[in-house]
C-alpha cells in the first residue's frame, strides 16, 4: 500500500519537470552584464582539469561578487570545465536543473506547511503541488534562471528552502515529544551552505521566526522547551535589533550619495516602497511587458511626496503587514507569506547602498508572496462556496497561464539581441538595455571593422540610448566610436560627449563608461586624441576613480595616445589612493625611464618617498 508521502513523491517530481520546461526557450541564450566579469573574463574558474588542485585554486580565489559564495564559484568553475569552456547553454542549463530541484524541494515544504495548519493530507497534496508549480514557472523568475550569475542567488533559496524543511521537521518532533536534535543540526547545516552561495541567506532565523509566529506559534509537548523558544527568540530579537541600529545603520548610512550612486540612505529606503510595491504589482499581474530586468531608468525618491507615490506605497505596505499580524491566528499561512516576503527584502531594501531594484531579489521572496496569495484565494473560494472542482479548474488555468508567459518570456532571453530588443520596447529609458542593443548590433557585424554590415543599425539604437537615457554616459561614448568608424563623426558629437561628462552624476556605470572609448582605441578605431584627453580628464576632475581604475587610464595615455606628460596626474592619483609601501610608485617609474622620461620618473619616485615617510604608516 502506497503512503501519502509516496504519493505526493510522484507530485513533486512531475512539478519539478514542469519547472524544468518553461525555461528551455531561452536556451542557448547569451552572458550578460554581470556574467561577463565574473564567468567570462574570470580566469578563477576556468577549470581546465579536474583534479584537487585545481578545485582548491578556484576555491580560493578572490572573486569580484564576495569570497563568501564558494559554492555558486566551484559550480561555475565545473560548468566550465564540463563545457570546455564559457559556454553559455551549459551554465543556463545547470541553473535550470536548480530550479527544478527547489520547486521539487518546495513542494514538500509547502506540504508540511500546509499540514501543520490543519488541511487534509489529500488537498494538501495537489495544494502543495500547485503552490510549488506558481512559485517555479512565475514569469518573475526568468531573470533569476536564465541570468547566470545569479546562481548564487538560485542555489541560496535551495538550500534555504531545505534548512526551513528540516527546521519544520525538528519543530515537528518537538511538538510530539520526540528528539529533534539531528534535524535541528541539519538545519545548522544546511544554513551554512546557504550562506556560502549567498550572504542574505543570513535571514534564516527571521524566516523560523515567521514560522513561530505563525503556524508553529512556539508549542512543545515539554513546555520547557516552549519557554527556551520564546526567551531565545526574544533574546535574539533584541540582539539582532541592537545590532542593526548600532552597528549596521552607523556603518552604511550616507545622508549624502553613496559612492558610484545619485541617492542617499533615506532617499534609497523611501524609494524601496515604490520598489516593494512594484514587485507585489508584478507578482500579482505577472505580464512579461511589467519585467523590463534593466532598472537603471528607476527615479529615486527625493521625499514623502516626491514623487507623490512614495507616501501611499508606505501606507500601502503598512496596512498590509498590519493585517497580516492581525491574521497571524486566523489565517496563519496568509500572515506567514507575508512575513516570509518582507523579511526577504530586508537586506535588499535598507540601508546598504545596493542598487534599486533587482528581480533577483524576489527569487525567495516569491515564496512568501505564492503562499500569501494561495491563501487568500483558498479562502475567497470557501466564502463563496465554489465548487472543488471549479477551484481545480480556475487554478489550472492559473498555472497553464503563469507558464505560458514564463516561456514567453524565457524566448526573449535566448540570444543576447533578443533581450536586447525586448529590453528597450518594455524599457525605453534604460541605458544598460540601449547600450545592449547598440553593442549587440555592434559586435554582430564584426566589431571594429570596415564595411560593418550593422553599423548604421548600431548608431540608431546608440542614438536613441543617448536621447532617451540622458543620464547615462555609455550610449554617446559608444556613438562617437561609431560615427568615427563610419567616418561621420562631427565636432559637435564630442561637444555633446563633453557637455554629458560635465552634467551627470558619476554612477558606476558613467564611471566605466570610458572604457569605451580605450577599448575601441585598442582594436584600431581612429578616435580624436584631443577629444579622448579632453574626456578623460574631465572624468577625473569629476568621478571618484579607484585605483585600478586610474591606472587603466593611465598607461592609455602614457603607452597608447603617447602623452605621458597628460597621464601624470592620473598616476599620480592612483599612487595616493594606493598603500603606502605598494609596489606600483617603483614600478611605473621604471617604466618612465625605460620610455626616456628621467624627469616623471623622479617625480614618480619623490611622490612614493613622501607616501611611505607619512606620519603613523611606516611599517603598514
Amino acid at each position: 500500500m502506497r503512503t501519502p508521502a509516496s504519493r505526493f513523491l510522484l507530485v513533486s517530481l512531475i512539478v519539478a519537470l514542469l519547472a524544468g520546461i518553461v525555461f528551455a526557450p531561452g536556451l542557448p541564450g547569451d552572458f550578460v552584464f554581470d556574467d561577463i566579469p565574473n564567468i567570462v573574463n574570470n580566469e578563477a574558474i576556468q577549470l581546465k582539469t579536474l583534479d584537487a588542485d585545481a578545485l582548491l585554486r578556484t576555491i580560493a580565489a578572490p572573486q569580484l561578487s564576495g569570497n563568501m559564495r564558494t559554492l555558486p564559484t566551484l559550480s561555475f568553475a565545473l560548468d566550465f570545465w564540463r563545457g570546455g569552456g564559457a559556454d553559455p547553454a551549459v551554465f543556463k542549463a545547470t541553473n535550470i536543473v536548480l530550479q527544478a530541484l527547489t520547486a521539487c524541494v518546495l513542494a514538500w515544504l509547502f506540504r508540511s506547511l500546509l499540514l501543520i495548519a490543519g488541511v487534509r493530507e489529500e488537498q494538501a497534496r495537489w495544494q502543495a503541488g500547485a503552490l510549488a508549480l506558481a512559485w517555479a514557472v512565475h514569469p518573475l523568475q526568468v531573470s533569476s534562471v536564465l541570468y547566470v550569475v545569479q546562481r548564487m542567488q538560485t542555489m541560496s533559496t535551495l538550500f534555504v528552502v531545505l534548512a526551513l524543511l528540516a527546521y519544520l521537521k525538528a519543530r515537528r518532533a518537538q511538538i510530539d515529544g520526540r528528539p529533534a536534535r539531528t534535524a535541528m543540526l541539519t538545519t545548522f547545516f544546511l544554513w551554512v551552505l546557504a550562506m556560502g552561495c549567498k550572504e542574505d541567506a543570513v535571514l534564516l532565523p527571521a524566516y523560523t521566526l515567521a514560522l513561530e509566529l505563525t503556524v508553529l506559534r512556539f508549542q512543545a509537548a515539554d513546555m520547557r522547551t516552549s519557554g527556551i523558544l520564546r526567551r531565545g527568540y526574544m533574546i535574539a530579537t533584541l540582539a539582532g535589533t541592537a545590532a542593526y541600529l548600532f552597528v549596521v545603520v552607523p556603518h552604511f548610512w550616507q545622508w549624502d550619495a553613496y559612492p558610484g550612486r545619485d541617492f542617499s540612505t533615506w532617499e534609497r529606503l523611501l524609494t524601496q516602497a515604490r520598489v516593494l510595491c512594484m514587485y507585489g504589482w508584478q507578482i500579482l499581474l505577472p505580464m512579461p511587458q511589467h519585467m523590463p530586468f534593466y532598472y537603471d531608468w528607476l527615479e529615486p525618491s527625493r521625499g514623502l511626496l516626491q514623487p507623490w507615490t512614495t507616501l501611499p506605497a508606505i501606507a500601502a505596505l503598512a496596512a498590509l503587514l498590519a493585517v497580516a499580524w492581525r491574521l497571524r491566528v486566523r489565517r496563519p499561512l496568509f500572515a506567514l507569506g507575508v512575513f516570509l516576503f518582507f523579511s526577504a527584502h530586508f537586506i535588499a531594501s535598507n540601508v546598504v547602498g545596493l542598487e534599486l531594484a533587482f528581480e533577483h531579489r524576489n527569487h525567495f521572496a516569491l515564496v512568501g508572496a505564492v503562499l500569501a496569495i494561495g491563501s487568500a484565494l483558498a479562502g475567497a473560494g470557501e466564502r463563496l462556496r465554489i465548487r472543488r472542482s471549479a477551484q481545480a479548474a480556475l487554478c489550472a488555468a492559473l498555472l497553464l497561464a503563469l507558464g505560458g508567459a514564463d516561456a514567453l518570456r524565457a524566448h526573449d532571453w535566448r540570444s543576447r539581441m533578443a533581450l536586447a530588443e525586448a529590453s528597450t520596447k518594455i524599457a525605453p529609458h534604460s541605458a544598460r538595455a540601449w547600450i545592449l542593443l547598440c553593442a549587440g548590433r555592434y559586435e554582430a557585424g564584426g566589431g571594429a571593422v570596415g564595411g560593418n554590415p550593422f553599423l548604421d543599425e548600431a548608431i540608431d539604437a546608440c542614438s536613441k540610448g543617448a536621447q532617451l537615457a540622458p543620464y547615462a554616459l555609455n550610449n554617446p561614448m559608444l556613438l562617437v566610436v561609431l560615427k568615427t568608424l563610419r567616418g561621420d563623426v562631427e565636432p559637435q558629437d564630442w561637444a555633446r560627449l563633453q557637455h554629458r561628462i560635465e552634467t551627470v552624476d558619476m554612477s558606476l556605470d558613467n564611471r566605466r563608461a570610458p572604457l569605451i572609448l580605450t577599448h575601441n582605441a585598442r582594436e584600431g578605431v581612429k578616435l580624436d586624441k584631443q577629444g579622448m584627453l579632453k574626456a578623460l580628464s574631465t572624468l577625473l576632475r569629476r568621478a571618484p576613480l579607484k585605483p585600478f581604475e586610474l591606472a587603466s587610464i593611465s598607461y592609455f595615455i602614457m603607452n597608447d595616445l603617447g602623452e605621458p606628460d597628460t597621464a601624470l596626474p592620473f598616476f599620480i592619483q592612483a599612487i595616493e589612493a594606493v598603500p603606502p609601501y605598494d609596489p606600483f610608485p617603483a614600478q611605473l617609474a621604471a617604466e618612465l625611464r625605460a620610455k626616456g622620461r628621467p624627469d616623471l620618473a623622479a617625480t614618480i619616485e619623490q611622490l612614493g618617498t613622501a607616501r611611505r615617510g607619512l606620519p603613523g604608516e611606516a611599517g603598514n
